[in-house]
């Protein structure tokens, strides 16, 4: 009997949903008109977790990339230093 009391609620549950999703889907052309008649603009929505994170992994990368030039720029000016060097003494 428990089961099929679960079943019930179960199903219950996906109809509140399929409602909420059909309520939401039939007033949202009355919202954009009210909102258009009121003069409300929708705002900017904040950037999510996610997208901060990728901002700044992003901007890491390219700072690494940066100091990765720098850094293999410097290797190859001390090889040619050196072996400007390298090749006078000999």
């Amino acid at each position: 009997m428990s089961k099929h009391f679960e079943d019930a609620r179960y199903y219950l549950g996906r109809a509140a949903e399929h409602a909420k999703a059909g309520v939401k889907e039939e007033l949202e052309p009355v919202e954009a008109r009210v909102k258009e008649f009121v003069g409300a603009e929708e705002e900017e929505p904040e950037p999510s977790r996610l997208d901060r994170i990728q901002d700044d992994l992003k901007k890491l990368e390219e700072r690494a990339e940066g100091e990765a030039r720098e850094a293999v720029a410097s290797a190859r000016a001390r090889v040619k230093e050196y072996r400007g060097h390298d090749a006078a003494e000999e």
